[in-house]
C-alpha cells in the first residue's frame, strides 16, 4: 500500500492501531472524531471491494479459519505473512466460531503474540480484524489497553472488542473506559456488553451516561432502564440533575423504538419511571434538551393510546397535564424560543413533527399543520 490519510511517512502505510491512538491523544476523554473515518487504508478498500458475506452466515469465517490452520502448521511462519493474507476472503466483525476454533487448535502463545502483532502493526482492517479475534480468543488481561485502542475505531472493532471484555477480569472498568469514548454503532456493541455482564458496578453510570442521544440508542435504552434497575433508583432524582436529564432521554427513545429495542409500551414500570421524571424535571433550570425532551413525551402522550405509554387513561392524563404545566413555565418558553431563534435542530424537529398541535406558548405564530 501507498496511500494513507493518517500518520508515517510518506508514502508508508500507517498502522491502524497508531492512526487510532494519535487521534485519541488528541483528545483523550472524548469519542474520536467520525468513529476515526476514514482509516489509512481507505482508498485501498474503496478501491478494492472485498467479497461480501456468505449467502450460508455458518459458514462465514471458515476461508480465514483455513488461511490461519495453513499459517499456525508452519512453525517457522512470522506474524508479518499474514498482514496482507485476508484481501480475498470474508472477515466477520462480530466474534465467529470458525476463527475461535482455529485459535485453540495452535499453540496458544504462538496465536496471542501473533494476534498481538496484527492488532499493533497491521495496516489493512482486515488483518487487524483478525488478529483482534485472535486476541479475542487466547489473550490476557494484559491486552486490555491493546482492545481498547483499537477499540475506539468503533464501527469496525467494538463488537470485537465488547466480547473480549465480556470475558475478562476487568472487564467492567475497561468497557465503561470504552464506552465513554464511543458513539454510533460501536456504543450499541459496548453497551449491550455492559448491559450482558449486569454488574451492579456498571450501573449508576448505565443510569446516567449510556444514552448520546443518537438515534441508535433505541437499540439499548429499554435494556439500561432494566439492567440498571431503574425504577429502584427512582429516588436518586431527588439530587441527581444528570440523572433527571438521562431519564429524559431513556423515555424519549423508548416512546419511539418499535423494532428495535423495548418500548414504554412493553417495560413494566413505564408509569412510575415517567411519573418520577415529570415530578423532578420542573424543579431544573430550563434548557433546549429538556424542553425537547418533555415536548417529545408530552405529544406522545396526547397522540398515542395509554397502552403505548404503559399507563392507564388517568395516568396518561396526568402526566400530560404535569409535562404541559413545565412546558408552558414563561422562563421555559423563553428558552424553546431562543432555540427557534438559533435554528437548534432540536426545535426544528418540533416544527416538523406538529409540536404545535400542542398548542405550547412556545409556538405563537404557528397553528396545527391539517391532519393527512
Amino acid at each position: 500500500m501507498s496511500e494513507t490519510t493518517g500518520t508515517g511517512l510518506p508514502g508508508s502505510p500507517t498502522a491502524l492501531f497508531d492512526h487510532a491512538l494519535r487521534l485519541h491523544q488528541l483528545a483523550p476523554g472524548e469519542p474520536l472524531p467520525r468513529d476515526g473515518e476514514p482509516y489509512p487504508d481507505d482508498g485501498l478498500h474503496r478501491r478494492r471491494q472485498g467479497p461480501k458475506a456468505p449467502d450460508d452466515r455458518h459458514s462465514a469465517g471458515k476461508d480465514v479459519a483455513l488461511i490461519l490452520d495453513a499459517h499456525f502448521a508452519r512453525a517457522s511462519a512470522p506474524p508479518s505473512e499474514l498482514a496482507d493474507a485476508f484481501h480475498d476472503v470474508y472477515v466477520p466483525i462480530h466474534h465467529n466460531q470458525h476463527i475461535a476454533a482455529a485459535a485453540q487448535r495452535a499453540d496458544r502463545e504462538r496465536v496471542r503474540q501473533t494476534g498481538r502483532w496484527l492488532v499493533r502493526h497491521g495496516t489493512d482492517r482486515c488483518a487487524v480484524t483478525v488478529g483482534l479475534a485472535l486476541v479475542t480468543a487466547v489473550g490476557t488481561d494484559h491486552d486490555i489497553p491493546l482492545i481498547q485502542t483499537i477499540g475506539l475505531l468503533s464501527n469496525r472493532f467494538g463488537p470485537l472488542a465488547a466480547h473480549a471484555f465480556e470475558s475478562q477480569t476487568g472487564g467492567v472498568e475497561a468497557l465503561l473506559w470504552l464506552a465513554e469514548r464511543v458513539t454510533g454503532w460501536g456504543r450499541v456493541y459496548v453497551i449491550e456488553a455492559l448491559c450482558r455482564l449486569d454488574d451492579p458496578a456498571a450501573r449508576p453510570w448505565l443510569l446516567r451516561r449510556a444514552c448520546d442521544g443518537d438515534f441508535l440508542n433505541g437499540y439499548f435504552a429499554g435494556k439500561v432502564a432494566t439492567v440498571g434497575r431503574l425504577h429502584e433508583a427512582l429516588a436518586d432524582l431527588d439530587t441527581d440533575s444528570e440523572m433527571v436529564d438521562h431519564v429524559g432521554r431513556l423515555l424519549h427513545l423508548m416512546s419511539d423504538c418499535g423494532g428495535m429495542g423495548l418500548t414504554l409500551a412493553h417495560y413494566p414500570h413505564s408509569a412510575a419511571v415517567l411519573e418520577a421524571h415529570a415530578r423532578h424535571v420542573g424543579s431544573l433550570s430550563p434548557t433546549i434538551e429538556r424542553y425537547f425532551t418533555i415536548a417529545v413525551l408530552t405529544q406522545h402522550l396526547t397522540t398515542k393510546s395509554p397502552e403505548a405509554a404503559g399507563c392507564t387513561v388517568v395516568q396518561q392524563e396526568a402526566l400530560r397535564e404535569a409535562y404541559l404545566e413545565v412546558l408552558d413555565r414563561e422562563e421555559w418558553t423563553q428558552s424553546a424560543r431562543a432555540g427557534f431563534a438559533a435554528d437548534d435542530n432540536r426545535m426544528r424537529w418540533l416544527t416538523d413533527h406538529r409540536a404545535p398541535q400542542l398548542r405550547l406558548r412556545a409556538f405563537p405564530d404557528r397553528e396545527p399543520e391539517a391532519e393527512e
